[in-house]
């Protein structure tokens, strides 16, 4: 693997459908424009249409010609997304490639999803695992491509974060019923993210599926996650100035969207690989390559257990 792998060594994308959740910001924004460039027809998974629709205006001004539409998904309700997935296999069209990229962050008081979860659980966790759940005829439809000879094998790339190190899965309290701590709540999402991108992987392979599991994070980044969020506007104003240090410290959204391109399309990549910067404690570097994981990352009892758990709250059963 290259030390100094970089968005131009993206391989063609031409004919590709890729599908970013969280698309129109950030680092999002930047994977689907990077991956448009190459020629991929990108899905922006959106909640907010009028986003989605600047999003795109963006793009098509940033880089004229590429291909991309706009589709209404709202990963804190399991109706939408039911609607949002039954529209996309109506179409019986190959998905390539699933980011399940965006994410809800320490949103200061509890908050629950329109099915009662709570946000940050229910959005980054059990939203994406009904999603993935529900898509995966389509990604097993470019596994039969992909089988005849049209191109790489599909890929699902799970975002995590390095906020998963502290993360503890509390099966007594998955919701923060009890108790809620917004960082806690949203360290733990990120740790769920993990085991059930990991738990994913040995299901494709004990299925014998040609679908990928791979996980990655972007570091320490100047990401909308801390500009934007139901907080005071002295709070808001904190977290915008330190979105812009980050930025100039750390990583920009651009850079923090590289490990998640190298996930997505690298031929190095591995089944359940882990990607991430290479910089001081991972928190920024152009360097992409293998991320830290915590020990409890790799606890394949919590990850079974925790993937029965999705099943029942989502209704939803697959692999």
């Amino acid at each position: 693997m290259s030390k100094k792998w970089q968005a131009s060594n993206i391989p063609s994308m031409t004919g590709k459908r890729v599908l970013i959740t969280g698309a129109n910001s950030g680092i999002g924004y930047h994977t689907a424009l990077k991956l448009a460039r190459k020629g991929a027809h990108v899905i922006f998974a959106c909640r907010d249409r009028q986003r989605g629709e600047a999003a795109l205006a963006r793009m098509q001004a940033d880089s004229p010609g590429t291909h991309a539409e706009l589709a209404l998904l709202d990963l804190a309700s399991l109706t939408s997304i039911h609607g949002f997935a039954a529209t996309e296999l109506a179409q019986h069209r190959p998905l390539h490639l699933l980011i399940n990229n965006a994410g809800v962050m320490t949103p200061p008081r509890r908050l629950e999803t329109a099915d009662g979860f709570e946000l940050q659980f229910g959005t980054n966790v059990i939203g994406h695992f009904a999603l993935t759940a529900l898509l995966t005829p389509a990604l097993e439809r470019a596994s039969i491509e992909s089988s005849a000879g049209a191109g790489g094998r599909p890929r699902v790339v799970t975002i995590a974060s390095i906020a998963h190190k502290r993360g503890r899965i509390n099966f007594d309290d998955l919701q923060s019923a009890r108790k809620y701590s917004p960082m806690s709540a949203y360290q733990q999402s990120k740790l769920a993210n993990l085991l059930i991108a990991f738990e994913l992987d040995r299901r494709l392979r004990a299925a014998s599926s040609d679908i990928m599991s791979v996980a990655a994070h972007p570091g320490v980044a100047n990401t909308n996650l801390f500009q934007s969020g139901q907080y005071s506007p002295v709070e808001n104003s904190f977290r915008n100035l330190l979105g812009h240090a980050i930025g100039i410290v750390l990583n920009t959204d651009s850079e923090g969207a590289l490990p998640t391109l190298y996930a997505a399309t690298s031929l190095d990549a591995q089944d359940a690989g882990y990607y991430g910067p290479q910089g001081f404690q991972e928190m920024r570097g152009e360097e992409v390559g293998p991320a830290k994981l915590a020990p409890q990352a790799n606890d394949t009892a919590a990850a079974a257990r925790l993937w029965q758990i999705c099943e029942e709250l989502t209704g939803t059963k697959f692999l």
